[in-house]
C-alpha cells in the first residue's frame, strides 16, 4: 500500500486541499491531482497517465500536464518527479532552465540520461510502482474527504 499517501491523509486532506477559489464539497480533478503528486515518493518518478489513473480519470494524462504547467493543483507540487510514459522528461521546457528538472531529479537520487534525443529516466528502476489497489485506496480517501466522514483507510 502507499505509505506516503497514508501519511498525507493522516495529516489531514483538508489542509492539503486549501486551493484558493475552491467552491463546494466535491474535489476537483486538480485537487485530487495535488494529493497524488504529493504522494510520489522521493527517489521515484510517476507518469502523467499514472497520476490520472490514481485520480480516477485514466484517460486524462494531458490534463495532468496542463494542470502542472498552469499551477492548477496549487504550489509545492514536485512536478519534476513527473515524466511521460516512456520515462522522457517531456515537461523540461516548462522549468526555469532547461536542465533544472534533470538537476532536481539527480538531487532526488534519480539519474536522467541523454538518449540522443531527450533526457530519460529508467522507469523500471525509478518508476513509482502503483497497483489497482492503490487507485482504490485513493478513490476511497477522495470519497471520504468529500463527505467529511473519515474512517480508517486501509
Amino acid at each position: 500500500m502507499i505509505v506516503n499517501a497514508r501519511c498525507i491523509f493522516a495529516a489531514g486532506v483538508s489542509g492539503l486541499l486549501h486551493i484558493p477559489g475552491k467552491a463546494g464539497p466535491f474535489m476537483t480533478f486538480y485537487e485530487k491531482m495535488r494529493i497524488v503528486c504529493l504522494a510520489i515518493p522521493a527517489g521515484k518518478v510517476a507518469t502523467y497517465g499514472q497520476i490520472a489513473m490514481l485520480c480516477g480519470k485514466s484517460k486524462n494524462s494531458r490534463q495532468v500536464g496542463y494542470g502542472l504547467r498552469e499551477g492548477l493543483a496549487g504550489s509545492g507540487i514536485p512536478a519534476f518527479r513527473v515524466v511521460n510514459g516512456k520515462g522522457a522528461l517531456s515537461g523540461v521546457r516548462h522549468f526555469l532552465t532547461p536542465d533544472l528538472q534533470c538537476t532536481l531529479l539527480a538531487d532526488d537520487g534519480v539519474p536522467a540520461l541523454w538518449n540522443g534525443r531527450c533526457w530519460c529516466v529508467d522507469l523500471k528502476t525509478y518508476g513509482w510502482k502503483t497497483t489497482p489497489a492503490d487507485a482504490a485506496f485513493f478513490a476511497k480517501a477522495f470519497r471520504e474527504a468529500e463527505t467529511d466522514s473519515p474512517s480508517e483507510i486501509e
